[in-house]
């Protein structure tokens, strides 16, 4: 009942911000998102009706009218746009629907046969150019990145779950030996045999700093940066590491590593320089749209987890967001402190609440 009041409330609001034909041309003119659906306009020179936004060439005010439906636009005599497609759903939603199907494409295809930029633009019905910033702007991500994302995920699900690494090569999709290994060290950082030993064999360079926060540590497979850890202990950032890879060769205490440290600290202490070193970001397909549109939140600004879902492109999903951060291991390098509640309240973090308000505390002065 809450939920409902409040959707009502909000209809109420958008209505009575548009009153008036003044307030309402002033969006037209201004192409203004936030009314569409909330009343549609008409243009008796083209004898069309449209949304708010739409991107027509601009009308003359005196062949515009106002409608508070699109039944009441098309009784008057009015057809729908072309262009806006205002008896459609909006174009985000269409955008979404769009997006979904080709992610479904990409989930179905085979390992082997993984389908091309064109293949899924003509599968979906858009142009090439345009399906790869829709799908962009939609998930945060490009659509080669998510189907690496989902071979990942794939692999790695695979190795956990069958009896042999071959077993696992044919659960994610591949039919050859050569495709699997050959993609493996990318989307899994290390042989498919070390993953599924728990690191085995794998190389993972590591070091202890100290930044304002804390103690830091910082580690990194030949892919790039693998994890950035805080915690007041020192010793629970290693035994983090340790139960990450098991059985992976940890090696500390270089010199050369000590620089990179150093680099990360910089960024903790001064976020909105940002960090110009490769990470290894290992996740879900869904965690690595989540982490890729987080890293696009500028330092000084926050989102609530419902509008992260809403820019991850999952409006509903706030709780697998918050799943999400808390799935991170790349402390400030993917700046999932910059989530707080919809309230603008600082809600848990992997690493401490203090050190979030702390981080957040930090950029806002910069």
């Amino acid at each position: 009942m809450g939920k409902t009041a409040n959707k009502l409330a909000n209809k109420l609001a958008e209505q009575t911000a548009y009153q008036g034909e003044d307030l309402r041309w002033a969006a037209v003119q201004q192409r203004d998102g936030g009314a569409d659906d909330v009343f549609w306009y008409s243009v008796r020179s083209t004898g069309v009706y449209c949304r708010p936004s739409c991107g027509a060439r601009p009308a003359l005010r005196k062949n515009v009218a106002f409608y508070d439906s699109r039944e009441a636009a098309e009784q008057a005599g009015f057809r729908p746009c072309m262009r806006c497609k205002p008896e459609q759903p909006p174009l985000a939603e269409r955008q979404a629907a769009v997006v979904a199907r080709a992610c479904r494409l990409i989930d179905e295809a085979d390992a082997e046969t993984a389908l091309d930029l064109d293949s899924l633009a003509t599968a979906v019905g858009v142009s090439r150019f345009h399906f790869h910033r829709m799908f962009k702007a939609v998930t945060g991500i490009t659509p080669k990145a998510y189907a690496n994302a989902q071979r990942a995920r794939r692999m790695q699900a695979g190795l956990a779950q069958q009896a042999t690494v071959t077993d696992a090569m044919y659960a994610a999709g591949f039919n050859s030996s050569g495709r699997f290994y050959a993609q493996s060290p990318a989307v899994l950082g290390m042989t498919p045999t070390a993953f599924r030993a728990g690191g085995r064999g794998a190389q993972i360079r590591f070091a202890i700093g100290a930044c304002s926060l804390g103690a830091i540590l910082v580690a990194s497979t030949e892919q790039g940066i693998c994890a950035i850890l805080m915690d007041d202990d020192p010793d629970v950032l290693v035994r983090d590491l340790q139960d990450r890879f098991p059985k992976a060769e940890l090696i500390g205490a270089e010199p050369e590593f000590e620089q990179v440290v150093s680099r990360v600290v910089g960024l903790v202490e001064r976020p909105e320089l940002g960090l110009d070193l490769p990470l290894d970001v290992r996740g879900t397909a869904f965690q690595q749209r989540v982490w890729q549109v987080l890293r696009g939140i500028p330092a000084g600004r926050t989102v609530s987890y419902a509008e992260l879902a809403q820019l991850v492109g999952s409006p509903n999903g706030a709780r697998a967001v918050a799943g999400a951060c808390a799935a991170n291991a790349l402390a400030v390098a993917i700046p999932c402190h910059r989530v707080v509640r919809n309230d603008g309240s600082i809600s848990g973090y992997r690493w401490g609440v203090d050190r979030k308000a702390a981080l957040l505390d930090r950029e806002a002065k910069q």
